[in-house]
């Protein structure tokens, strides 16, 4: 990719350096005049040491520190605004120096840290009981822009954890903010790359997870890509009429053609796919559904993840109560699937994708 795609929007001639890869940085420290052995020094700054700032790098040059505060920037964006759960889910509106604005969450439990990113400001796909599609799709995040809020989520848990203790070590990443990922394909994988990159936040692909409504091009490209990544489907429905009324962009993807981009995926890769499944009640969960959902699953030797509804003001879908949704999954245990009912993190901080950057439009 060329330099100029990563350029700051601020300033046309600063480089934004989460999103270059090793051998981008070297060329560009070599062209200007500077020994390509410092992009190592520098990255090293950012994905170990959590640098937020050139001044930081103490093993570089006062005149090299200099020239790279004019010349590169680390982070783009801004907290515009940050919610805090009971649970201690953590969720970030990031906003840009164009204005436009997009969310990053991190999700702390006992044995991981996972930072959930999102792909674009907005959503195409505009899911009838979602809130982030409401507004449109702004724009695709660049590489750069995915990569630096997985760099916020670890600054964050290294301030927990008294300044980066190996107890504070983000080891997770879902790509399941806003956006449709695959239909950003380009700048995902390159982020992606970075993130499991050695000199780069050195996360395991078995360890990051791409979540996708499901575009079998893509799919199946994705599974060339010769990274061990984890795929999940957000299916929502187990039909081809529900699925068309509860997502838009399905009307032209049936779902016998996921299932074959997704076996695929499998054939590939060797990962299992997983199938996403928002709990909507008296929508999609019906005994029916979880007799059809099952079918699919099974196709797929796929795990199903049952999600219950986080409600949006305005839309008209509501929460399942908790037995309801233990029901579907027993429905769905009783024929063979593994279901796993998740629990709803951030539920009051609205953690659900899109909630945070409304409420802030509409404030």
């Amino acid at each position: 990719m060329a330099l100029d795609e990563n350029k700051d929007s601020t300033n046309a001639d600063r480089l934004h350096l989460p999103g270059c890869d090793l051998e981008m940085v070297r060329q560009w420290l070599l062209d200007e005049g500077h020994p390509r052995f410092r992009a190592e020094q520098i990255l090293k700054w950012i994905y170990e040491k959590n640098a937020a700032a050139f001044e930081a790098m103490s093993n570089l040059s006062k005149p090299l520190r200099a020239w790279l505060d004019q010349r590169a920037v680390i982070y783009s964006s801004e907290v515009a605004r940050e919610s805090v759960a009971d649970d201690g889910t953590r969720k970030l509106l990031l906003s840009f120096p164009d204005g436009e604005t997009t969310e990053t969450v991190w999700i702390p439990s006992t044995r991981r840290n996972t930072a959930c990113l999102s792909t674009q400001v907005g959503c195409p796909v505009g899911c009838r009981f979602c809130a982030s599609g409401l507004d449109g799709m702004r724009r695709n995040l660049t590489a750069g822009e995915i990569v630096e809020q997985a760099l916020r989520i670890r600054r964050l848990i290294a301030d927990e954890a008294n300044e980066g203790e190996s107890a504070g070590r983000l080891s997770n990443i879902v790509i399941m903010g806003m956006g449709e990922p695959l239909a950003n394909y380009e700048q995902l994988v390159k982020a992606l790359r970075i993130i499991n990159a050695p000199w780069g936040l050195a996360i395991g692909a078995r360890k990051i997870t791409v979540s996708t409504i499901g575009l079998p091009e893509q799919i199946r490209k994705l599974a060339r890509e010769d990274l061990q990544l984890n795929l999940a489907l957000s299916l929502h429905a187990p039909d081809d009429e529900l699925r068309r009324e509860l997502v838009p962009w399905a009307q032209g993807v049936p779902i016998a053609e996921l299932i074959d981009a997704c076996w695929n995926y499998f054939k590939t890769t060797g990962r299992e796919v997983t199938l996403e499944y928002v709990l909507l009640d008296e929508v999609n969960m019906h005994a029916r559904h979880a007799e059809e959902l099952a079918r699919i699953a099974k196709r797929l030797r796929a795990n199903v993840n049952l999600l219950r509804y986080n409600p949006v003001a305005g839309l008209p879908y509501r929460r399942p109560a908790s037995e309801a949704a233990y029901e579907f999954q027993r429905r769905l245990r009783e024929r063979g699937v593994n279901a796993h009912v998740r629990s709803s993190r951030g539920k009051d901080v609205d953690a659900a994708c899109g909630q945070l950057r409304r409420s802030t439009r509409e404030a």
